[in-house]
C-alpha cells in the first residue's frame, strides 16, 4: 500500500463511514443498507488492486468522505445544522488504537485471518448482508479484537442496543472499523498525523466528493 494522502484519506473515510454505521444502529435501531453492505466487504475482499478498490469506489464512501470532514474540522456543527456526533471521533480514535495493538499480537491476528477465510467460506450460500454472515464477523470480534482491550463502550438507545441482531451488526461494522485503521497504518497513517494533516485530509476528501 503506498503511503500517500490520497490512501489516507480514503482509509480514514472508510473508518468513520464504520463509525457512522455504528452511530446509526445505536441511536435508531438501524443502518443504511449499502453503507453497511460496503462495510463488510471490505472484511471478506480478496487482493484490492488499491485502497478505493478494497471499498468498491469512492461513490461508495461518499458518507463516510462528508463525516471525516465536518468531524476533522473545527466548527461544532455539520454543514446540515446538526451538531457534531463526538462519539464517531471518539469510536474512531479507538478503532485505531486497537488495531495498533493487534500488530502486536500474532496469535490474535492469525485467529482473525482464519476466520475472516471461515466466513469468506459462507459466501457461497448467503448474501453478504445475511444474518449468518453478521453473525460470523461479530462473533470473530468478540473472540478476537474485544479480547485485546479496552473495549470500546457505545453510547447510545439501549432498546437498540440490548437487541441481539443490533449488537451484532454493530460488532460487524467495528470489525470493519479494524480493517480500515490497518489501512490507514499502510497507508502511513498514525495518531501523529492525524493532528497535523487534518487540513489536508480535508481538502483531499473534498476533491473526492467533488469528483462524484
Amino acid at each position: 500500500m503506498e503511503s500517500n494522502t490520497q490512501n489516507r484519506t480514503i482509509a480514514l473515510a472508510a473508518l468513520f463511514q464504520c463509525v457512522t454505521g455504528v452511530n446509526q444502529i445505536a441511536n435508531t435501531g438501524n443502518v443504511d443498507s449499502d453503507l453497511y453492505k460496503t462495510c463488510l466487504a471490505s472484511i471478506l475482499k480478496d487482493n484490492p488492486k488499491d485502497a478505493e478498490d478494497l471499498y468498491g469506489s469512492l461513490a461508495d464512501l461518499k458518507t463516510g468522505l462528508k463525516t471525516m470532514m465536518y468531524q476533522l474540522g473545527s466548527g461544532q456543527m455539520t454543514p446540515d445544522g446538526k451538531p457534531k456526533e463526538l462519539e464517531s471521533t471518539r469510536y474512531a480514535l479507538g478503532l485505531i488504537h486497537l488495531e495498533n495493538k493487534l500488530k502486536n499480537n500474532n496469535a490474535i491476528f492469525e485467529q482473525l485471518i482464519n476466520g475472516i477465510k471461515a466466513t469468506q467460506e459462507k459466501l457461497e450460500h448467503f448474501d453478504i448482508e445475511h444474518e449468518n454472515i453478521t453473525a460470523s464477523l461479530a462473533e470473530l470480534y468478540a473472540n478476537t479484537i474485544s479480547n485485546i482491550g479496552p473495549k470500546i463502550m457505545i453510547q447510545g438507545d439501549q432498546t437498540h442496543l440490548a437487541n441481539p441482531k443490533n449488537a451484532a451488526k454493530i460488532r460487524a461494522l467495528l470489525l470493519a472499523g479494524i480493517r480500515a485503521a490497518l489501512l490507514w497504518r499502510q497507508a502511513g497513517g498514525n495518531r501523529w498525523k492525524l493532528l497535523i494533516e487534518r487540513g489536508k485530509l480535508q481538502r483531499q476528501a473534498d476533491a473526492f466528493l467533488l469528483q462524484l
